[in-house]
């Protein structure tokens, strides 16, 4: 992966109740530039998301507390929640599971374990959408 050199725009934030899982993308996204912040909980991400602005959410969808459909919804419903990248990282790959992302609000539903290019061609393309 390149690394980020537009310091604006480059906030991104990992939710995974799977903390090595989490630390893990958060450090590998902040080796090639990122700002990163990873919690551990679907309530905790939503909170952390409002206080932290990221241009991305990265999001589990299976976490204990609530959901990661329930925490893109939340997130989703404020202001500054609308314009975010928000990709459900998971394990559940049916066609059932992508049409619940989708109706959340989840831009896109990615497998786990994650593509790193993929992942990055993603974050790149909305730096730019917002250069």
């Amino acid at each position: 992966m390149e690394t980020v050199t537009n310091s604006e725009n480059r906030r991104i934030l990992v939710v995974d109740d799977n903390r090595d899982a989490a630390d893990t993308l958060a450090m590998m996204l902040k080796l090639t530039g990122y700002e990163t912040k990873a919690c551990y909980s679907g309530r905790d991400g939503v909170a952390a998301a409002e206080s932290y602005r990221p241009m991305a959410i990265v999001l589990d969808i299976g976490m204990p507390d609530i959901t990661g459909y329930e925490a893109c919804r939340l997130i989703r419903d404020t202001a500054w929640g609308q314009s975010a990248l928000i990709v459900a990282l998971t394990g559940y790959g049916a066609d059932e599971d992508r049409q619940k992302s989708t109706e959340a609000g989840f831009d896109v539903h990615l497998l786990k374990p994650v593509d790193l290019p993929e992942l990055s061609r993603l974050l790149k393309e909305k730096q730019s959408s917002l250069a």
